[in-house]
């Protein structure tokens, strides 16, 4: 069904993935309505890490040369041994990946790049960006969609857009595969100004100290006038949990052992916040006629290839160009979206959980790990990522 002109295209969702699609829609014409149920559009949560498959959705956008003056361009990613204090990998990524990829790897505020974004959007005068304003439910027939918010009060679309992330509201009437599943990992992220940073921990790295059932991984941001901190740490003692502050005595017990290093970071911290890490099984249909999901809201994931925000941008440029190759033939569109994305999205969820076992890995299997990283050589371990990272290995 093509647009409707009197419609506007409806997105339940103002975070990453949803101004993401605004815009990549605003960018081929399309009008959208975007729909954020908290008061005002912003982003919490501090640090992303942007892969060079990021840069090349940015240059899609639109929104390369202000994301560019955002970033802090690290040197290396470093991989740590938390209890042993050995270094594992070091992957000169400032020297290496512009060559490989073509783009390079970076580091950015997670504020700062929504805000990049929503600028964007207003810009176009093709976005109607609506605060306060839940969607709870809606009918599709597919040739219009009707939400309905929160506020009892109904809006009309030609197509529908999820993009409420892990506990999608949308998702539920598509897929209706109830509650994520919970990992036991729990995550606790914090920022510290760099004053408070210890010397010994202040390089112009992307660095991850992998311990038994543990990590803390650090990096800087802002141009270095913060260091963004997470730790992660098996815990049975919550289901459910999502920006709350956390309990810094489980954390130090999680944490016993460790390395010094890691230690003067956790202490430095007297305030964090705290995630309960979920994620879905993945899936090959997350569409029904002119309603379709992106992001987490369609393949939610763990943070250990820091890909969740890249995977709703890609998504996002991905949908606007099927819409363009269909004249705008939602159905049409929706459903050759979610065909070129899936195996992607569905590689990454698996994977990442591949990777949050060898970040945690103890005893043999520990030793392993590192006997196994340290035998490769930088370019090994660049080439490890091209699947995910090469512009080629990115549907369209």
């Amino acid at each position: 069904m093509k647009q409707n002109s009197k419609h506007p295209v409806l997105i339940a969702g103002g975070g990453v993935g949803g101004l993401s699609a605004a815009l990549a829609l605003a960018r081929n014409g399309l009008e959208s309505s975007v729909f954020e149920q908290a008061d005002e559009f912003k982003e919490i949560g501090a640090g992303i890490q942007l892969g060079p498959n990021a840069f090349h959705t940015f240059d899609d956008l639109g929104i390369a040369d202000e994301v560019h003056e955002l970033t802090v361009y690290p040197d290396d990613i470093v991989a740590m041994d938390a209890i042993s204090g050995e270094e594992i990998v070091r992957l000169p990524v400032a020297k290496l990946f512009p060559k490989r990829f073509g783009k390079p790897y970076g580091l950015i505020h997670r504020a700062d790049l929504h805000s990049v974004l929503l600028r964007a959007c207003r810009e176009t005068g093709k976005v109607n960006l609506l605060s306060a304003k839940k969607v709870t439910d809606f009918n599709a027939n597919g040739k219009e969609v009707v939400v309905t918010a929160a506020d009892e009060q109904q809006h009309t679309g030609a197509a529908l857009i999820g993009a409420d992330g892990l506990w999608s509201t949308v998702r539920q009437r598509i897929v209706g595969d109830g509650k994520p599943r919970i990992s036991g990992h729990i995550a606790y992220r914090a920022v510290l100004p760099l004053d408070q940073v210890p010397e010994a921990n202040r390089q112009n790295a992307m660095v991850v100290w992998m311990g038994p059932r543990f990590h803390l991984v650090h990096y800087p941001l802002r141009g270095h006038d913060m260091f963004n901190l997470v730790a992660v740490f098996h815990s049975d003692r919550f289901d459910e949990g999502w920006d709350s502050y956390g309990d810094p005595e489980e954390l130090n017990l999680r944490f016993k052992g460790a390395r010094p290093e890691v230690l003067g970071m956790l202490e430095k911290i007297d305030s964090w916040r705290m995630w309960v890490l979920c994620d879905r099984e993945p899936i090959a249909n997350w569409t029904k006629g002119n309603t379709t999901l992106l992001g987490d809201a369609a393949h939610p994931m763990l943070q250990y290839l820091a890909q969740g925000a890249c995977m709703a941008m890609e998504d996002a440029v991905c949908l606007s160009k099927h819409l363009t190759l269909t004249g705008n033939d939602f159905n049409a569109a929706f459903s050759s979206f979610q065909k070129a994305r899936y195996l992607r999205t569905a590689r990454i969820q698996q994977t990442a959980r591949l990777y949050g076992q060898a970040y945690h890995a103890a005893d043999a299997t520990r030793d392993l790990r590192n006997h196994f990283l340290k035998s490769r050589t930088p370019e090994q371990t660049m080439e490890s990522m091209a699947w995910m990272y090469d512009k080629d290995q990115i549907p369209v």
